[in-house]
């Protein structure tokens, strides 16, 4: 009876991982970036991501100090690295994040100021898998991305001076 169970189980997981490769392999996965992710693709991406973000993101607190200074620096990096996606003040997509698989968030309508800053700094160290978000590791600095995390905490409450810098950013979309 045991292997009888056994020989079931083992055939219907046989069968089910044949299924999912047929549909692979005969491109019945959409592959294209215009097309829309279904419910159990955007819920494992989700699952995925957050438990990946809760195992791996830094324990510690951001180590850079809230000043105008380190504000503005952060800033600058946004311009320089991430507006081109993320959009500015204004919160319009330019045409490279309509786009892209999956649209990235528009932070000037939709700031990460909830996030812990431990999950920005990791997607920013990282990036994500499977969308157009690269990993910065390579290419800024530990304090570099510390201070872009320090922005992106704190967009939605800035000073005069660092606000003003931050609605005078140009939109990229047209």
């Amino acid at each position: 009876m045991i292997k009888g169970v056994a020989i079931g189980i083992l055939s219907t997981l046989a069968i089910g991982l044949l299924g999912a490769y047929l549909f692979i392999i005969f491109g019945l996965m959409p592959a294209n970036a215009d097309a829309k992710p279904s419910k159990l693709e955007r819920w494992a991406a989700h699952k995925s991501l957050n438990a990946t973000i809760n195992r791996e993101a830094p324990k510690i607190a951001n180590p850079v100090a809230i000043t105008d200074e380190n504000l503005l620096t952060g800033l600058k990096l946004y311009a320089a690295n991430c507006a081109v996606c993320h959009g500015t003040a204004v919160g319009m997509p330019s045409n490279i994040a309509k786009g892209l698989y999956q649209i990235p968030p528009q932070l000037g309508k939709h700031p990460v100021t909830d996030d812990e800053e431990r999950e920005t700094y990791w997607k920013i160290n990282h990036g994500i898998r499977l969308t157009g978000m690269p990993s910065y590791h390579a290419s800024l600095s530990e304090t570099q991305m510390w201070e872009l995390t320090l922005f992106l905490k704190h967009m939605k409450k800035l000073p005069p001076n660092v606000q003003a810098a931050w609605d005078a950013l140009p939109s990229q979309s047209h």
